[in-house]
């Protein structure tokens, strides 16, 4: 079970910290991502970790300002959001992963958080 929380209503150019904690029974994945889908658009992806090689990923218009990190001890993995933006209003869902190479798609993603609003105002 993958469960996000840390979302929340904040001002443009504030920060938030967005956690997904693993839970329940264990199952093998290769990495997590974290995807977001604002109203009446379609789910994107937003950030990913590969757990073999630590390699990130991030869509071009997080770069510079989210980073994904995970803490092994507590079976979770962060995505820090700085300087948001409006564009970045949207429900965030974490998910795991198995062996696949498309990390960008969700396609890929097999185990899924229930989602956790981010509101960036103006």
């Amino acid at each position: 079970q993958l469960q996000a929380s840390g979302g929340g209503l904040v001002q443009a150019g504030g920060s938030l910290r967005l956690s997904c904690a693993a839970s329940g029974r264990t199952f093998v994945t290769y990495g997590m991502g974290w995807f977001r889908q604002a109203p009446g658009k379609e789910r994107e992806f937003v950030a990913a970790i590969t757990w073999s090689d630590e390699r990130l990923y991030y869509t071009d218009s997080v770069k510079g300002r989210f980073t994904i990190s995970r803490d092994n001890a507590k079976n979770t993995v962060y995505l820090q959001m700085n300087n948001l933006k409006p564009e970045d209003t949207a429900v965030y869902y974490c998910a795991a992963r198995g062996f696949c190479t498309v990390v960008t798609g969700s396609g890929c993603y097999s185990y899924w958080s229930q989602g956790t609003q981010v509101t960036v105002s103006s």
